[in-house]
C-alpha cells in the first residue's frame, strides 16, 4: 500500500491512497501529514472519497516530521570516494525539515552556492514512539519507505573546518521527498534498491543490501537516549556516485532534473532552478 500527502481543490492538504496512477482521497491530513503509524495505515485503507488522477495532484512531500535525520557515510564506496576512514558507528546530523518539498517542486539553489550535489537516499518512517530499541523494535518501528534526495550544498558543508554539514544539507528546498510512502509489511529493508538520474543520465545505483550500518543498526543508535516518533524520518544514507566525486565534478546545473528511484516506492522527480 502506498499513502499520499496532497494539495486538495482549495490547495488544503489531504491524504490519500495512491493506486496505480489514481489518488483515493482519505480525509484532511492532520499537521504531522502521513506519519506512518498503524492509525494512519488504518485510515488510507479505508480511503473511500474521490478519485483524482495522481498527474494532475500538487503532490506534497508526504511527512511533516519533527526529527529529520541524516546519515552519512553509510556506503563504503561513498566513503572511499570522499576519501574518508569507514565509520565505525553511524554518522547523524540533523537535516532541517524546513527545507522539505514534494515530487515535481523545485530545488532551488541559493546564489551563494558553488557546489549544489544530489544524493540518493532510501527514507525510512518511524511508524511508532521508540527508545532504546532492540533489533526486534527498530525493525517493527519501521511504519514505512519513502524516496529523499538529500540535496547537499558542497561549498556549505566543506567550507568549515569541521565539516558544517547541516547547513549545507537544509537550504530551502534541499530536502525532495516522495511521491509517496510505501508500507514496509514484508519488505526486505536489506534489498531495497536505489537510483539517481540526473537530466537522464543515471549516477547512483545501489541497494541497501551495501549498506555500512543496516537500516536496524541506524534505529537501535537513533534510539539510545532520543526517543523517535510517528513521522520521524531517517535518511539512510547515499551510494557512491555523488557529482562531488567525479571527475570532473557533476554539480546540479540549472534546468537539471534529478530523479531518485527507489523500489516499491516509485520516482521522486524534481526540476532544479538557480537563484537569480
Amino acid at each position: 500500500m502506498r499513502a499520499v500527502r496532497y494539495a486538495g481543490a482549495d490547495g488544503a492538504a489531504r491524504l490519500g491512497r495512491l493506486e496505480d496512477d489514481t489518488i483515493v482521497d482519505a480525509g484532511p491530513a492532520p499537521a504531522v501529514g502521513f506519519d506512518a503509524s498503524p492509525e494512519a495505515w488504518e485510515l488510507v485503507a479505508g480511503a473511500s472519497g474521490d478519485r483524482v488522477a495522481a498527474a494532475a495532484a500538487r503532490l506534497l512531500h508526504p511527512c511533516v516530521p519533527r526529527k529529520l535525520i541524516g546519515i552519512g557515510l553509510n556506503y563504503r564506496d561513498h566513503a572511499e570516494e570522499s576519501e574518508l576512514d569507514i565509520p565505525e558507528v553511524p554518522v547523524l546530523f540533523a537535516k532541517w525539515p524546513s527545507a522539505m518539498i514534494g515530487a515535481g517542486e523545485t530545488i532551488v539553489v541559493p546564489r551563494e552556492e558553488t557546489r549544489p550535489d544530489y544524493e540518493a537516499e532510501v527514507a525510512v518512517v518511524i511508524g511508532r514512539r521508540t527508545y532504546r530499541a532492540d533489533a526486534d523494535a527498530a525493525r517493527a518501528a519501521v511504519g514505512g519507505i519513502s524516496a529523499m534526495n538529500d540535496v547537499s550544498g558542497r561549498r556549505a558543508q566543506l567550507e568549515t573546518p569541521l565539516r558544517q554539514f547541516t547547513l549545507g544539507k537544509s537550504f530551502d528546498t534541499f530536502a525532495p521527498m516522495g511521491p509517496c510512502v510505501a508500507s514496509a509489511d514484508g519488505v526486505d529493508l536489506a534489498a531495497i534498491d536505489v537510483k539517481a538520474t540526473v537530466s537522464g543520465e543515471e549516477l547512483q545505483s545501489s541497494n541497501t543490501r551495501n549498506l555500512i550500518f543496516s537500516i536496524v543498526e541506524l534505529i537501535q543508535y537513533a534510539s539510545a537516549g532520543m526517543t523517535l516518533e510517528p513521522g520521524d524520518v531517517i535518511a539512510t544514507g547515499t551510494p557512491g556516485g555523488v557529482g562531488d566525486s567525479r571527475t570532473p565534478p557533476r554539480y546540479l546545473r540549472d534546468g537539471d532534473v534529478v530523479d531518485v528511484w527507489v523500489d516499491g516506492v516509485g520516482t521522486l522527480r524534481n526540476p532544479v532552478a538557480f537563484e537569480p
